[in-house]
């Protein structure tokens, strides 16, 4: 039996600045997972991480995750691996980032 299709973001790290970023709609890339583009079928998934490779020179790592829908119907982690890039390096508990988002 096949598995059902899970909605996807496209997700990479900036090089630069080292952030998790999330690609949109609008064809760009964003800090916060809210703003991320969903695919909802395979085929969505396949056109979005396509359109979000275009930027390798500036994003690395870039790869297709699953995502759950908050209660506005924006993306959110669906799995603790998101919910932890999300946070930020861990070797400085309570700094910056990490203290930003301790309640997610």
């Amino acid at each position: 039996m096949a598995r059902a299709f899970k909605p996807r973001i496209a997700t990479g790290n900036d090089l630069l600045e080292g952030d998790v970023v999330y690609f949109t709609s609008r064809d760009a890339w964003s800090r916060d997972i809210r703003d991320a583009a969903l695919a909802l079928d395979a085929e969505a998934a396949e056109a979005l991480l396509s359109r979000a490779g275009r930027d390798s020179n500036e994003i690395v790592g870039i790869y297709l995750a699953d995502a759950a829908l908050d209660g506005n119907g924006c993306a959110a982690p669906a799995h603790f691996r998101e919910a932890f890039r999300m946070r930020g390096p861990s070797n400085r508990p309570g700094h910056g980032k990490q203290a930003e988002l301790s309640d997610v």
